[in-house]
């Protein structure tokens, strides 16, 4: 990790949003451009982390509240399931600038973001975390922390909440 403080925040309009570059153009213009109007519409909320400088964005995600049928699923999962939709948060994006990219930080804001929701199902039902990988790299990343991937949609993968219920994040 970075030889500085982890501090992770909602995006405020004080953060360096034009600088960010994370090397892929659709993250880097969606914190640029788009962010700060779905936490204003409340269809995302955006986290970032914060760099060495003051209100440098070393990188940020996003999270959404979602469902999904049960019939995506496994089928050894979905026999345990509501037959309704299922309660799920969304990781709809998560990139790190490239200066900080290999540091670790992908993994402190992915640990981040699980225990935000994590205490949102405290209130609200929470089943599963979902995220849609972007490419091979991102599965790769997310299978590694066990995401699984929908049967109907190798992109798209899931954590069932219950997996962190019982460890101390």
């Amino acid at each position: 990790m970075a030889d500085f403080p982890l501090v992770v925040e909602p995006l405020g309009p004080g953060h360096d949003r034009a600088s960010f570059n994370c090397g892929e153009p659709s993250l880097d213009a969606y914190i640029r451009r788009q962010a700060s109007q779905d936490v204003r519409r409340r269809v995302a909320q955006t986290f970032v982390a914060l760099g060495e400088e003051p209100q440098e964005i070393a990188g940020y995600y996003t999270l959404s509240a979602a469902s999904f049928e049960k019939e995506g699923m496994p089928p050894e999962m979905a026999k345990r399931l509501p037959h309704y939709p299922v309660p799920a948060a969304v990781l709809g994006r998560l990139a790190i600038a490239q200066q900080y990219q290999g540091s670790g930080l992908g993994e402190a804001l992915l640990i981040d973001a699980i225990k935000r929701v994590l205490h949102a199902s405290g209130t609200i039902g929470v089943y599963a975390i979902i995220v849609d990988a972007l490419n091979d790299s991102a599965c790769s990343f997310y299978k590694r922390y066990g995401f699984q991937a929908f049967p109907s949609n190798p992109d798209r993968l899931f954590l069932p909440l219950q997996t962190f219920v019982n460890l101390d994040l």
